[in-house]
């Protein structure tokens, strides 16, 4: 029989690795803008293909429908994000990023950009170009298993 090695187990070593940078990158903003790293997602998500309904950006940041309702709630309350009803199908609602989720989301954006930048300087342009093209195609693959389960 094999034995697991979790410390060389592919799917935690991505697991661990996203978990490093995203709290890394969440310590960015945390303090400054008193956002969760879901609230972030979600705000990065409207941010670039608004107008987008709950469930669209719960699949656009693959996260669950709990955890971004919670987040779009504390971003409505706070003022960060408005719904609108859809004029074509009154049961749909849209949401979108107000004027204040706007400039908080473009004061945001340049940090993360800079902090990728930071993160990348670990890996010469050959390396970085091959490294986003197997994640791209281990992405893909995992969503097909995923998807033929």
């Amino acid at each position: 029989m094999r034995t697991l090695e979790l410390e060389n187990f592919l799917p935690y070593r991505l697991s661990v690795l996203a978990q490093v940078v995203s709290e890394s990158l969440h310590d960015l903003y945390a303090g400054p803008f008193d956002l969760t790293v879901t609230q972030w997602r979600v705000m990065a998500a409207l941010g670039r293909f608004a107008p987008l309904t709950a469930s669209d950006v719960g699949q656009r940041i693959v996260m669950d429908k709990v955890a971004v309702s919670r987040a779009v709630a504390g971003l409505m309350k706070r003022g960060l994000v408005e719904r609108a009803t859809d004029h074509r199908d009154r049961r749909r609602a849209s949401l979108e990023l107000s004027a204040k989720g706007r400039a908080m989301h473009a004061r945001i954006v340049p940090l993360a950009l800079e902090y990728e930048q930071r993160l990348y300087e670990a890996l010469s342009t050959e390396e970085r170009h091959k490294f986003d093209g197997l994640s791209d195609r281990l992405f893909i693959h995992a969503q097909a298993l995923r998807q033929s389960r």
